[in-house]
């Protein structure tokens, strides 16, 4: 980066070069900067997409779960005869709307199921069950709604950059 950032004509007359070695030299230098920013990039947007699949594999496992649960706890869920008394006015879990209440930035701990079932929630719902007002509920859903849109845009970038990649032969 240094040796980018050296006047042409200083580098040339510190290293006995042309100017026009010099630029050539200074070019490759930073072709080498980008071509590894890239590179950090293409990695971020990998473990991205790691913990992506990381995340959608627990969200079956979790659904899978669900669905071995005895009929005799869903019938107390469905009759909103639960103890907490949340499962009656909104879908969500108590774990979630703990996190919701709890963290100042919500949108950013939750997994992507979670923030499309608070996007799904009804805002006076979602409202009464954190005991806030109208305003901060849809504030809230709003910022759930563009974290999501964030992923999503990130998921279809890493899949643009694996199609792009395949194209390519690997380099030795």
């Amino acid at each position: 980066k240094v040796l980018i950032d050296v006047p042409r004509s200083d580098l040339a007359e510190e290293l006995a070069q042309s100017q026009t070695k010099i630029q050539v030299l200074q070019d490759t230098l930073q072709q080498v900067l980008d071509r590894r920013e890239e590179e950090r990039q293409s990695r971020q947007l990998l473990e991205l997409y790691l913990e992506a699949l990381k995340n959608e594999d627990s969200i079956l496992s979790k659904v899978a779960e669900s669905e071995t649960v005895p009929r005799k706890e869903m019938d107390v869920v469905d009759t909103g005869t639960s103890s907490t008394g949340t499962s009656a006015k909104t879908a969500l879990s108590d774990q979630i709307l703990a996190a919701l209440k709890e963290k100042p930035a919500p949108e950013l701990c939750l997994d992507s199921q979670d923030l499309e079932l608070v996007l799904k929630e009804d805002t006076q719902a979602l409202a009464s069950a954190l005991r806030w007002d109208k305003q901060k509920a849809e504030a809230l859903q709003q910022a759930c709604d563009q974290e999501l849109s964030k992923r999503l845009q990130q998921v279809q970038t890493l899949h643009s950059l694996r199609s792009t990649s395949k194209g390519k032969k690997t380099l030795p």
